[in-house]
């Protein structure tokens, strides 16, 4: 793994001449300001005096009491504490505003307005201002009031119904996966939005509902019905009609996943099966004809897979040109020679836990590439950097805020 606990802040960076303010909290919004900040954009990151943001106590394991999860998705940005429930938090926020290039929040539809904080309103101080909104439902309809949690709009976007296998109810991915799309779709949004603004001048909404994400995955699903009338199930590790494509077994007790439904493909596994007959058999020959008769062919190779270990299984699939691979978790990731290699997990000075490993920027540029610099801030690290730094706050006027919970 990479060292990247020395880079500088001031890094040249495709998007450090943005500005962002992230009011969100938990996952939807502040993935969307992590990514952004992976690639330089300025992300202060606005939190509850009292609490801060839940993420910050959210995951599993803690050691020395600290959460896992804040350190990579509070990544690269700069914390200030502000309670917008308070006219003087609001005002704080509006005057962050008024020389800010992107606002993204995840509150329930119609909380800004009740704040003051509409994005009408904040145009009239900063007309380029990008107001990014990330909910379940969106900023309109009759779901938009209702509170809309990951989990619910994976439900109802249709992922949730195909995920798992047939004689057990719908399962989950093990990652918040809604609230994770509507934050890359928000981001993809607010870059386009950008790109518009240097057009015309003029700022405007960028609406990512959880839901819409999840559905923008779902492939063929939803003419498959309204043509076809065919209704996509849940079908455990395969897709109908794709084979092979599936998880194996090894003699050493290992797990390999074979995919090989291409035509060209199939008949390189057939090859490295010393099978080659099979590529030319009625019932294998072609796409159509393997997905007709899927559980028979999965059979015929998990009988030649588990007579190989893992590794001799691998090494004949990758010389013959068959993508194959084991199925890994993080202790696999982190021994990976590929994934050291292009330095795919880095290392980043943490104050209290040294180094501490985790994923790097995603996508890579050949030019201007993204970097993390820094991880998770301390609950409100930055006040006096932006607050008098910035928006040129007095001791005394700080003093004041402070002393009557305003940050």
């Amino acid at each position: 793994m990479a060292d990247q606990t020395s880079q500088s802040d001031d890094t040249a960076m495709p998007l450090d001449d943005l500005r962002v303010v992230e009011l969100g909290q938990l996952l939807a919004g502040p993935f969307c300001g992590q990514l952004l900040g992976d690639f330089g954009a300025d992300v202060i990151k606005v939190e509850d005096p009292a609490r801060g943001d839940p993420m910050r106590q959210w995951g599993r394991e803690k050691p020395h009491g600290q959460s896992l999860w804040w350190p990579v998705v509070a990544r690269n940005k700069r914390s200030v504490t502000a309670d917008l429930r308070t006219e003087r938090g609001q005002d704080l926020v509006r005057r962050l505003l008024a020389d800010a290039d992107v606002l993204v929040e995840n509150f329930r539809p119609g909380t800004l307005e009740r704040w003051g904080l509409a994005p009408d309103q904040l145009w009239e101080i900063n007309p380029r201002l990008v107001v990014t909104r990330v909910t379940g439902f969106g900023q309109t309809g009759p779901y938009a009031a209702r509170a809309g949690f990951g989990s619910i709009g994976e439900a109802m976007g249709g992922i949730r119904y195909v995920t798992g296998d047939p004689d057990r109810p719908p399962a989950r991915t093990g990652v918040s996966l809604g609230d994770s799309l509507a934050a890359t779709f928000a981001c993809l949004g607010t870059l386009v939005a950008l790109h518009q603004v240097g057009r015309t001048g003029r700022g405007q909404v960028v609406d990512s509902a959880i839901y819409e994400a999840v559905l923008a995955l779902m492939e063929s699903m939803i003419p498959e019905y309204q043509v076809a009338g065919y209704q996509r199930e849940r079908t455990g590790t395969v897709l109908p009609n794709v084979s092979p494509s599936n998880v194996y077994p090894t003699a050493d007790g290992e797990m390999i996943l074979i995919a090989a439904n291409q035509d060209t493909v199939f008949r390189r596994l057939a090859e490295v099966m010393g099978r080659p007959e099979l590529a030319t058999d009625e019932r294998y020959a072609t796409h159509g004809a393997r997905g007709a008769n899927m559980d028979e062919l999965d059979t015929l190779i998990a009988q030649w897979s588990r007579e190989l270990g893992a590794d001799e299984l691998l090494e004949r699939l990758h010389a013959g040109g068959v993508p194959a691979g084991r199925i890994f978790r993080a202790s696999d990731m982190l021994a990976d020679e590929h994934f050291a290699a292009r330095e795919a997990i880095i290392r980043v000075a943490h104050p209290e836990l040294g180094p501490i490993a985790m994923q790097n920027v995603a996508p890579r540029l050949s030019r201007t590439p993204g970097a993390v610099r820094r991880v998770g801030p301390e609950l409100g690290e930055h006040n006096e950097a932006i607050y008098q730094g910035l928006l040129g706050l007095s001791d005394d006027e700080l003093s004041s805020l402070r002393a009557d919970g305003v940050i």
